[in-house]
């Protein structure tokens, strides 16, 4: 296991954890979503294979409709 900062608060995750693997753990697969790794937006495209490293600093923020 290792600790990331997820939106402010600490989270254990597993070794290993992709940012996709993030969004099934947080529940929050097909959301409208973005995700920010150490103050840099991760591309969608590159989720499965962008891993997260122990101390990263995580936002993940919902994209919400309006008009």
């Amino acid at each position: 296991m290792m600790e990331i900062t997820l939106n402010g608060s600490l989270k254990q995750v597993p070794d290993g954890t992709t940012a996709t693997r993030l969004i099934e753990i947080l529940q929050l697969t097909g959301k409208r979503l973005a995700i920010e790794i150490n103050e840099e937006i991760v591309p969608r495209s590159t989720y499965g294979e962008h891993k997260l490293n122990s101390g990263d600093q995580v936002e993940i923020v919902h994209a919400i409709g309006g008009g």
